[in-house]
């Protein structure tokens, strides 16, 4: 193909001209002799702008160029928050694979993780955006009544049965309902009928998401963290497609974070500010795990659901729950291994 066609301007489907690489350089150009000719405030934002839009991939930048890229970003969310932000680069720990064990017959679905795992990680307010979902299922029961048995819909009638009957059981739930609540608003919990299974990002070993994108702006981590490179990514949400957990959010409009609310201390691939048009999710506090200390969610649980610790340590809690408890995986048949794992005393 010749150069020429190559730089050709592409055609959509619905008519609408695509700008081709050259004219965006172009432009791109042009701001940039803007900014240099006008040092104002304005053209400074444009030079940032331009800067983080020409970013390369950052496992693979140098190290300079990582120092360069934290420094831009913790000038822009210094002044955007009226707050000193830094950007952390921690590296993965060595001889470490995390891993998180959740107790859902101690859960009393009070979302106290929830709220705090917001806090800790700077996801917007409006719109909402939250990582971990709690789900409410009502209780059912394991006993069946004889006397019910015939007693199924529809039932006969004078004038003939001409329906077929479904069991008196029917309406019963057996062990579990099938429906889950997602927005549950009640004035006490626990509730006496409830049950709560709260839902995240699994940390995969086999990540479906990691997959499924196709600019690997997603990856695991080291430490087995599946991670997001939020300037690296094209907001497509293949990722979003592949997971079978629900466990990743696309930020629709430009996120709102007040000021006053905003957590200062940041890592690039945790918890800084994401922005509109990029994918994000749960990395297990990646900001505060790659320092030693407990993802937010496992400090707020009032009762002591959530374990976290290292798979590789024999002596660690996680590793001794899954030796001792009755331990389960959610939705194993997709083979994803997620090292997010779920317990009963």
């Amino acid at each position: 193909m010749s150069e020429d066609k190559r730089e050709m301007v592409e055609e959509q489907d619905d008519g609408q001209v695509k700008e081709s690489r050259r004219d965006f350089l172009k432009k791109i150009g042009v701001a940039a002799a803007a900014a240099a000719a006008a040092p104002t405030a304005a053209a400074e934002a444009a030079r940032v702008s331009i800067a983080e839009h020409l970013q390369g991939h950052f496992e693979l930048m140098s190290d300079e160029q990582k120092q360069k890229a934290i420094a831009r970003l913790e000038e822009r969310y210094s002044k955007q928050f009226s707050k000193q932000v830094t950007v952390a680069d921690t590296p993965a720990l060595d001889g470490v694979l995390f891993g998180y064990a959740l107790n859902i017959s101690k859960c009393i679905g009070c979302r106290r993780c929830v709220e705090a795992c917001v806090r800790e990680n700077n996801q917007s307010r409006d719109p909402a955006i939250q990582w971990i979902r709690v789900l409410r299922m009502e209780k059912g029961t394991l006993a069946f009544d004889v006397k019910d048995l015939n007693a199924g819909k529809p039932s006969s009638n004078p004038l003939g049965d001409y329906g077929i009957q479904s069991g008196g059981h029917a309406d019963k739930h057996v062990g579990l309902s099938g429906y889950t609540d997602h927005y549950y608003e009640p004035e006490l919990v626990p509730e006496d009928n409830a049950f709560y299974f709260p839902v995240q990002c699994q940390q995969c070993e086999d990540p479906a998401c990691v997959k499924a994108c196709p600019v690997r702006a997603t990856y695991r981590d080291p430490n087995g963290i599946v991670v997001i490179d939020y300037n690296w990514c094209i907001g497509c949400r293949m990722c979003q497609l592949a997971c079978p957990y629900w466990a990743r959010r696309f930020n629709w409009g430009e996120p709102a974070l007040p000021s006053e609310e905003m957590n200062p201390k940041t890592h690039y691939l945790g918890n800084r500010p994401r922005m509109v048009g990029v994918m994000e999710k749960c990395t297990f506090c990646l900001q505060r795990v790659r320092e030693g200390r407990y993802p937010a969610c496992v400090e707020a649980c009032p009762v002591g659901a959530r374990k976290f610790g290292n798979l590789l340590d024999p002596e660690s809690e996680v590793r001794k729950i899954l030796a001792t408890k009755q331990v389960f995986r959610f939705k194993e048949e997709f083979n994803t291994d997620p090292k997010f794992f779920y317990y009963m005393d």
